[in-house]
């Protein structure tokens, strides 16, 4: 069976020689492979017509995690938000949209949710201890392969498969959060506070479409757990467009 290849979005960092470097976790690949494809990286870097032409080869997205997303796409002015890429938005939002034009299977994670409803109509909290209060601490990074928090499933429709249990336990590396979800989206999770930790695309079932909060490329290990299971149907609904030729 031939491994459909899957793009992934990764951010730019500056480097300590002067030059721009595209840096990417292990841990996305690791979660490509778990999915059957094979990654396909997509940065700011590459030019927008690049960008096309490399998307068009592929038949599935992961959004990753990253930089805050910049309030101006939401209509707000900075209250909170740390570091932004304007470029990375510009690219993702793009992708985003021909992604759901062609029906092409997304996967986002933790910024990746966060631009997803912006994308869609959405707003972010900036920063969730100034804005929110803290009756948990989202903001977890130096603990980032731990269990922090539980998480609560209601009435999943395209992650049914993935939540096998009504409450489980995940990572928590993030100080925004969604606010206002998008109209489009539907949420099927939550933290104990109340913040929106899953949400499916309800406008076209026909177009795979869900978003997490948590970081489940870095606890894949487990031959049963919830987060192999995520990127195994995943995988499953990027072999499906494949066949119809989704990307294209």
């Amino acid at each position: 069976m031939s491994h459909p290849l899957i793009a992934v979005t990764a951010p730019v960092r500056d480097s300590d020689i002067g030059m721009p470097r595209v840096v990417l976790e292990a841990g996305y690949l690791q979660a490509v492979r778990v999915a059957g494809g094979l990654p396909l990286v997509l940065s700011a870097l590459d030019d927008e017509n690049t960008r096309e032409r490399m998307f068009r080869l592929a038949s599935g997205l992961i959004l990753t995690g990253g930089e805050d997303v910049d309030p101006a796409r939401y209509g707000q002015a900075p209250d909170g938000a740390r570091t932004v890429s304007p470029e990375r938005d510009v690219m993702e939002l793009a992708l985003l949209e021909r992604a759901l034009e062609s029906r092409t299977p997304v996967l986002a994670i933790c910024r990746g949710i966060q631009i997803l409803n912006v994308a869609l109509g959405g707003t972010l909290f900036q920063d969730l201890y100034t804005q929110r209060g803290q009756e948990i601490d989202h903001d977890r990074y130096r603990e980032f392969d731990g269990h922090i928090h539980s998480i609560r499933t209601r009435t999943p429709l395209l992650l049914a498969e993935v939540f096998k249990l009504e409450e489980f336990i995940q990572n928590s590396a993030h100080h925004q959060g969604v606010r206002d979800l998008s109209p489009e989206l539907t949420a099927v999770a939550w933290a104990p506070d109340g913040l929106v930790e899953a949400v499916e695309y309800r406008a076209d079932q026909k177009a795979w479409t869900c978003g997490v909060q948590w970081h489940p490329e870095r606890k894949i290990e487990e031959a049963t757990g919830t987060n192999r299971r995520l990127f195994e149907v995943f995988g499953a609904e990027v072999r499906r467009a494949a066949s119809l030729g989704a990307g294209e």
